[in-house]
């Protein structure tokens, strides 16, 4: 947590360039940062404002070879494990400052959890959105019982007005970093794992440039135990913590886009707190495409009846995309952090989803324009147990022969099998029949 206007700083929280991840050290020098007692007071503090969510074995370990357990943190009040270091934060905050406000300038989980919990602290609080914030992220907001002011078309405008507020007003301009405070509050996680599942072998966290999950958790973690392997994951497309590790120093020019999908996972690495504590405490950081995030979010939303986000599937994705192969036959817990995905981008990210899975695939092909040739086409279809989602028909612009029509269907099937299984069947009826390759 990076707190403007602050004269105080935490005297942790002042480090040196950070060695390459090759190179370990003793926990002690990583207590530096954040000591295992820092960490037990936070849980103890925020023990009544925060969910101990629950860590219960999945269903889906049969299908990865490994026991899995879930940390289900997406279950918190405004879906999202950043409650617990913002929390601890504002009540640790003197209360002459808790008079007078906190003041905040995006649309992020980060932002959501200040409005909720200093409503609930009784601290006044601001939100600063641009223009172009979601409609439903703005009324979220207000419900959890934030004052929200829309200002600027883009987030640096909000963040420039929140600051010029913050100064003229006395409130505290709060923006995420990695305070120690703040990760304490974080790495409570990390505690929760460890007495709900006995005899962990390996814990997985989302990672990306906001790693104090990662890094506050793997502080309690390796304290407990140092023999369980913590393990971050980010997007290929935003190798931001691994370009941060290899240089020594948190990258600062990573270009983000897409980031109403990824969000927090795509953003830049924001502090070297988190960085040192990963570089000394985090076995291992993988990264996996977006199209495994997605397949990872379709497997918990069946599997586990779980909705979530990018950021909440990225952990399982690791093991959906083999990036993993040690952890056959161990026990392994999962972080699941955060279920804020908007219903429009749910909807398109569950039907890309099961295309990439060969569960929905798509043909084209030319019949004769004469009664009962499509009707023994869906009497294939549905002999093959393929079930139907649409089917356009084309007369007029069709290139081929007179008198027939060109018939697009889109059909949803069992797995990859059952879909090779009617490709085969209705290219021996149809030899030429096109299908849409994803």
């Amino acid at each position: 947590m990076k707190i403007v206007s602050h004269n105080e700083e935490l005297p942790r929280d002042a480090l040196s360039r950070i060695p390459q991840s090759s190179s370990r050290t003793s926990l002690s020098s990583c207590n530096k940062l954040i000591r295992f007692e820092d960490i037990s007071a936070a849980a103890f503090k925020i023990q009544c404002g925060v969910q101990k969510t629950p860590c219960m074995y999945s269903r889906l370990s049969k299908q990865y070879g490994l026991d899995i357990y879930l940390k289900k943190e997406f279950l918190q009040y405004t879906g999202s494990v950043k409650e617990r270091g913002v929390l601890y934060l504002l009540t640790s905050l003197p209360q002459d400052q808790q008079r007078k406000g906190v003041i905040v300038a995006s649309d992020s989980n980060f932002s959501m959890a200040v409005a909720y919990h200093a409503s609930g602290l009784r601290i006044p609080v601001f939100v600063i959105m641009s223009t172009s914030t979601s409609p439903a992220r703005v009324k979220m907001c207000r419900e959890y019982g934030a004052m929200v002011i829309s200002y600027g078309t883009t987030a640096k405008d909000s963040q420039t007005h929140a600051r010029r507020l913050a100064q003229e007003n006395g409130y505290l301009y709060l923006e995420e970093e990695d305070s120690a405070v703040y990760l304490s509050g974080l790495g409570t996680v990390g505690l929760e794992v460890y007495e709900q599942v006995p005899k962990l072998d390996a814990v997985i966290f989302p990672a990306g440039g906001h790693c104090g999950l990662l890094a506050g958790s793997a502080a309690a973690l390796k304290h407990l135990n140092p023999h369980i392997s913590v393990i971050g994951v980010e997007s290929e497309s935003f190798p931001v913590l691994q370009q941060s590790l290899k240089a020594g120093h948190p990258i600062e020019d990573q270009a983000c886009s897409n980031h109403h999908f990824y969000g927090d996972v795509s953003g830049l690495c924001f502090g070297s707190n988190s960085l040192q504590l990963t570089g000394k405490l985090v076995d291992k950081v993988v990264a996996v495409r977006e199209e495994d995030i997605l397949i990872s979010m379709l497997r918990l939303l069946e599997y586990e009846r779980a909705t979530v986000d990018a950021e909440g599937a990225i952990g399982l994705a690791a093991l959906v995309a083999g990036k993993l192969p040690e952890l056959k036959g161990k026990r392994v817990a999962i972080v699941i952090c955060s279920g804020n995905l908007e219903l429009r981008l749910l909807q398109q990210c569950i039907a890309r989803a099961l295309t990439l899975d060969n569960r929905v695939c798509r043909f084209s092909l030319v019949l004769s324009d004469c009664p009962g040739d499509i009707s023994k086409l869906l009497d294939i279809l549905a002999r093959e147990e393929a079930r139907v989602l649409d089917i356009k028909q084309e007369r007029m612009f069709v290139t081929s022969e007179l008198f027939t029509v060109e018939v697009t269907c889109t059909v949803e099937t069992r797995d990859k099998i059952h879909t090779a299984q009617l490709r085969n069947v209705l290219l021996e009826r149809y030899p030429t029949a096109a299908w849409t390759e994803r």
